[in-house]
């Protein structure tokens, strides 16, 4: 049997390499890891409660090598073979997004990986849309654009031929796989030179700007990569000494003591030249730099607080009124652990401390008085996912779009998944699993 890289150290390569070339063509994306870094840095070194507890829970590692990256393709064909090209680096896709609600004529699932190695190795994630043509009002232009898109093909041949030799195989070895990684690099690299003319553009980006994004280029050029921070409030304030212009709010819920779900902020987007193919010169806006902080799965119950909560908020135009104005709205949704784990509000990752290695659980002892003893040690989960209304708001800013009132959308879920050739994993199924297996090592039935 062939020496087989495995699908970690494959993501682990195409994750670097993916950051290497959006730095090339999104030279401030490089000053904004930089920015992270340092933030991250300062933060552990000013809170080493944190650095151990990360550290304890296998979180540290990872956190320098996080990336999420976003793209959006135009045919079922293109996101299915996507998905088999994510199967290569053991990325699954988890979730189902209707951003329509939010005007983005889109839906879309997260590839990332599910187990809990995999992820504390490497828990790279592409939050991927899916266009839909049938939202555009115009027949001759939906029409049109679905000529386009079926005319196009936004892999190589090598990278079809190397998923093929992933399949027939069952993996590729370091050569293959380094092969592989140039290949697939190529579908995500950005193209100048555009597959329509003037008009044409024009014409889609009236109808919305992420419609022209999608159709009139050659690939699905990664359109942000996202660094994780451990203060976003601070990189946001930071920003502007760096040269780097921020969207006005951070998406997501307000700063906590016990961060949640995932709080989102980005630099606006470039403006960058294309060349039409009728000759005529022009520009295309929409490709950005993003930076997430991520904090505490939600189990549905908590999930259904947050999603009141935030409704309840609202929006607002000037970020420190409106962090002010989420505080206080979600006074309600309780910021500390041992209430979050008692209500059930978020999920939690167990382990034996010393204590407990020493005198492990014996039968008829209850989870509370394990913890109480402090033979049992809690972590709140980390949660992998996204957030739909949040996404909508970083792609309608930088797209420069203008507000769209949030609606019942166009949720279908049936024919994402006919596109897909696959159904998405439930991502609350895997946060109870991951819940569930902890418990079981720990010895806890």
């Amino acid at each position: 049997m062939e020496n087989f890289l495995t699908s970690d150290a494959i993501r682990t390569l195409f994750s670097q390499a993916m950051s290497s070339m959006y730095q090339q063509e999104v030279p401030q994306y490089g000053t904004l890891t930089q920015l992270v870094t340092a933030v991250n840095e300062r933060t552990l070194e000013a809170h080493p409660a944190l650095k151990n507890r990360l550290a304890a829970a296998d979180e540290l590692d990872r956190l320098s090598v996080e990336r999420h990256g976003a793209i959006r393709v135009g045919t079922a064909e293109e996101l299915s073979t996507l998905r088999q090209m994510f199967a290569v680096m053991g990325m699954e896709p988890v979730g189902y997004y209707d951003l329509s609600q939010a005007g983005v004529p889109v839906h879309s699932t997260a590839f990332r990986p599910v187990t809990d190695s995999a992820l504390r190795r490497n828990p790279f994630r592409v939050f991927t849309s899916l266009l839909r043509l049938e939202l555009i009002d115009d027949a001759e232009l939906r029409e049109k654009a679905a000529a386009i898109l079926a005319a196009r093909d936004i892999f190589t041949p090598g990278c079809r031929a190397l998923i093929a030799q992933h399949q027939q195989q069952g993996g590729l070895n370091a050569s293959d796989a380094a092969r592989f990684v140039k290949e697939a690099l190529e579908t995500f690299r950005w193209h100048a030179h555009t597959l329509v003319d003037s008009e044409t553009y024009r014409a889609l980006s009236q109808q919305h700007r992420l419609i022209a994004d999608v159709v009139c280029f050659q690939g699905c050029h990664i359109n942000h990569l996202t660094p994780r921070t451990l203060d976003i409030d601070r990189v946001q304030t930071l920003m502007p000494t760096r040269g780097i212009d921020p969207k006005t709010l951070i998406e997501g819920p307000p700063q906590r003591q016990v961060p949640i779900l995932l709080r989102q902020t980005s630099f606006k987007a470039l403006e960058e030249a294309v060349h039409f193919n009728d000759g005529t010169p022009g520009t295309h806006t929409a490709r950005f730099g993003e930076i997430e902080q991520r904090g505490a799965a939600l189990t549905p119950k908590g999930r259904m607080l947050y999603d009141r909560l935030l409704a309840e908020a609202g929006t607002g135009s000037d970020n420190q009124h409106h962090q002010q104005h989420l505080s206080a709205v979600f006074r309600d949704f309780p910021d500390d652990e041992d209430t979050l784990r008692e209500q059930e509000l978020a999920w939690f990752r167990y382990r034996l401390s010393a204590k407990g290695v020493q005198h492990p659980p014996q039968t008829g002892e209850t989870l509370a008085q394990l913890l109480a003893e402090g033979r049992v040690q809690a972590e709140p989960i980390v949660y992998e996912d996204f957030l739909p209304v949040s996404a909508a708001g970083i792609f309608q800013s930088n797209l420069g779009a203008e507000t769209h009132a949030r609606s019942a959308g166009n949720a279908s879920r049936a024919d994402f998944e006919a596109a897909l050739g696959a159904a998405v994993q439930d991502e609350m199924a895997l946060y109870q699993q991951m819940q569930q297996r902890s418990l079981t090592r720990c010895g806890i039935r």
